[in-house]
């Protein structure tokens, strides 16, 4: 659960070169809003499909008349993703990175898919309140952070690193969006062998936005948000399908909201337009999607606050409606991706697929950057004025198809992935001269920008991964047995280029370096219901140039390689599933040993835990998910005896979360529903001197389904942190104050 430093190179961190809440972005923004929403109205007519429709797919509604979906056989959605499970909050499968869509007890990892309609009714609209409300496995430090972090199993990772479309590097910049995904997918654990090497290097698991597509029945759907203190939004959802047998699909989404947030001094902005076109025949499919997003906010965190030396009591937290942030501090960031995918049968047992993407874009900011000096609570502020502009090119090739040796059957896939990043930046530490108090904080003056906006780029950033994926599934006795065998030979080439005052250009590092990860998983279905599964996987992330006071310095070390081992099981009671996990990951780091002046990779961090969670529908009208974890992460190699052996800094022993609803029998359509989420104790420095308390938060809420003049509408409203608790929300004070009590209004029609 590490959390930014908010004393370390910010070159490292992704930010565009945008003049922040502009009048032409604002027109801008407006403007791509409403050209989304009228091409797809302007659309319908040419679809020849009227423009009142139910909102479910024929597969959802014959889920629902059934009761429930088993999870032994994948039923795949007019748009390919796998069916809702029972009680509808997530799938009955997800994709599994190069072994494509599997079911929850073919899968031999941990992996869970929320669907859209559990998106909609939690009203999140970013990722982190999808994937860190009820999964035990992910914590996510804060909301409406600049920069969108979440921790899986101990170990951090970003927006960076999220999936788009089965592509990395292609979701938004610095923060992920709901409105335009279909499913929001969470692998646990290492996936290099499953999607590649993730540009961050996230090892604690994988996190997979599937674009929305159109499905069979059409939808029109207009959804008006409210958020506390006076965050207003609106969401238009248009899809149609057309063509002698509905090969033809669009699907239109356009998002526009601005205001106060909860927090004091906080406002948000954010618009966002999403095209997606597929093309589905007998033995050939393509998609193609496009979004383009601007956001703006002010008043927002990022680095929270840190502890200086001479700091051995940390302060309570306050009231989360407390800012951490100046009033002069912002971000605008901006995205626009463009992504092509093509499937084609070329056998019965034999597909052939290629995506390639684009995205460009990036932010401009003005961040907070505060020290806490002493015990009595003094503060040293401090600003970082940071741009980045650049862009990205992702791609993947591959192959999959099926055989039988005698009485064996064989899932193999041959796959290529390549991505391409190069980010120019502008990064300038201010001195504020504000010394003040984090009890009542004076944050000072903006900083002088004058000589900032006048200088040019200081540094360039590229990064080139490339790979190649192999494996075999090879199944036994008719499938109750399943060993998957598999490798990925990952390259990873950067390179940084410093730029002077004067416009020099001055190379900096170089890193070219491969690792080969092998993999092995098993799944031993013992029934239809129950399945046993174990695998052995690897994450990579780049390692680092030795520095200039070691003996071996210049030394390109090969790429960390993180290792998991882990076995479980999965329990399909027809209508709730439980699973059972137990894990250890194993992370390498480098460090200058202090004796002999080499700079190797001799540290590492181990995270032993184990998972337990449940989901699905216990009775008619009554759906939990949830469940509780154990982590157990030490320091195991460090570079002194005083963290050596000590409890990872950021990481709870213990968390637990429960998401519970039920549809009230004596007032039909009306739905009741609670959330809770606790967790544990977190250490915030690596010697354990230091420490932050456990906190529990409760959300509550309703919806009420009905009509409107005969047009099926949803009410919703929640309330967040009812109590109103007072937390520190990440691994150590980065993470700043939790959310206060937010209070969440929405209204959805379908015409």
């Amino acid at each position: 659960m590490n959390q930014p430093d908010p004393h370390s190179d910010v070159l490292s961190r992704p930010i565009g070169r945008i003049a922040p809440f502009s009048p032409r972005h604002r027109r801008g923004s407006r403007t791509l809003l409403l050209t989304s929403m009228l091409t797809g109205f302007a659309l319908l007519p040419m679809f020849g499909l009227p423009a009142s429709a139910q909102a479910v797919t024929q597969d959802e509604e014959s889920a629902k008349q059934d009761g429930a979906v088993a999870l032994g056989t994948i039923i795949l959605q007019g748009g390919g993703t796998p069916a809702p499970y029972a009680g509808g909050q997530v799938a009955t499968g997800s994709a599994v990175g190069l072994l494509g869509n599997k079911d929850v007890l073919d899968t031999p990892y941990s992996t869970i898919a929320y669907t859209e309609d559990f998106v909609q009714n939690r009203e999140a609209q970013d990722v982190g309140a999808v994937i860190g409300a009820t999964d035990p496995s992910v914590y996510v430090p804060n909301k409406r952070n600049i920069f969108e972090t979440y921790t899986i199993r101990g170990f951090s990772g970003s927006a960076d690193d999220l999936t788009f479309g089965g592509l990395i590097g292609m979701a938004p910049n610095m923060r992920g969006t709901t409105e335009m995904a279909e499913r929001v997918e969470v692998l646990k654990g290492p996936s290099t062998f499953l999607y590649g090497m993730p540009p961050g290097g996230s090892v604690g698991g994988a996190v997979a936005l599937q674009p929305k597509r159109a499905g069979d029945a059409p939808l029109t759907r207009l959804t008006s948000t409210y958020s506390s203190d006076s965050l207003y939004g609106v969401h238009a959802d248009i899809g149609r399908r057309f063509g002698a047998n509905k090969e033809w699909g669009i699907r239109v989404n356009a998002v526009s909201r601005d205001g106060d947030t909860a927090v004091d001094g906080e406002k948000h902005g954010m618009n966002m337009g999403a095209l997606a076109l597929d093309w589905r025949g007998d033995r050939a499919r393509v998609s193609l999607d496009y979004y383009n997003i601007r956001e703006k906010m002010r008043g927002i965190n990022y680095f929270g606050v840190s502890a200086g030396a001479a700091v051995t009591v940390l302060p309570a937290p306050r009231d989360g409606s407390n800012t951490l942030a100046a009033p002069w501090a912002f971000n605008t960031n901006s995205t626009e991706t463009v992504l092509l995918r093509t499937e084609i049968d070329l056998t019965d047992s034999i597909t052939a697929w290629a995506a390639y993407g684009h995205k460009s874009g990036g932010y401009d900011a003005l961040i907070t950057s505060s020290q806490i000096t002493s015990n009595a609570g003094a503060l040293s502020v401090s600003g970082v004025r940071s741009q980045r502009q650049g862009s990205q090119d992702s791609g993947e090739a591959g192959i999959r198809g099926s055989f039988f040796t005698g009485s064996v059957g064989h899932d193999w896939v041959v796959t290529a992935t390549s991505y391409d990043s190069s980010n120019t930046f502008k990064d300038r530490r201010f001195a504020v001269g504000s010394v003040t108090s984090i009890d009542n904080p004076d944050w000072g003056n903006a900083p002088d920008l004058t000589a900032y906006n006048a200088s040019g780029p200081t540094s360039i950033m590229d990064l080139k991964l490339t790979s190649l994926g192999l494996s075999d599934t090879l199944k036994f006795m008719d499938d109750r047995l399943q060993v998957t065998l598999g490798l990925r030979y990952q390259t990873v080439k950067s390179a940084s280029t410093a730029i002077s005052a004067t416009g020099v250009h001055t190379p900096g590092a170089r890193y070219d370096s491969s690792k080969t990860s092998p993999a092995i998983a098993l799944v031993w279905k013992a029934s239809d219901q129950l399945s046993f599964y174990g695998n052995y996987i690897e994450g990579l992330s780049a390692g680092q140039a030795a520095p200039a006071t070691a003996m071996n310095a210049g030394e390109v070390l090969p790429p960390y390689q993180t290792k998991q081992v882990e076995i479980g099981a999965k329990w399909d009671l027809g209508r709730l599933t439980t699973t059972v996990a137990l894990f250890q990951i194993e992370k390498p780091s480098a460090y200058l040993d202090p004796v002999t002046l080499i700079y190797g990779t001799f540290g590492e961090q181990r995270n032993r835990g184990i998972e337990l969670n449940a989901f699905g529908e216990v009775q008619n009208g009554l759906r939990l998910i949830g469940g509780v974890s154990y982590t157990d992460a030490k320091v195991t190699k460090a570079s002194t005896t005083a963290t050596t052996g000590k409890t990872a800094a950021g990481t709870p022993a213990v968390m637990a979360k429960l998401g519970v609803e039920y549809d009230l029998p004596s007032l039909p359509g009306l739905t009741l529903n609670a959330n809770v989420n606790h967790t544990g104790k977190r250490y915030a420095n690596n010697t354990n001197t230091l420490s932050l308390p456990s906190f529990t938060v409760l959300d509550i809420g309703a919806r009420y389904e009905t009509e409107l003049q005969g047009n099926p509408l949803t009410l919703r409203a929640t309330v967040q942190n009812v109590t109103n608790e007072a937390y520190w929300a990440g691994g150590s004070l980065a993470g700043g104050y939790g959310a206060p009590r937010t209070v969440l209004l929405s209204a959805s029609v379908d015409f």
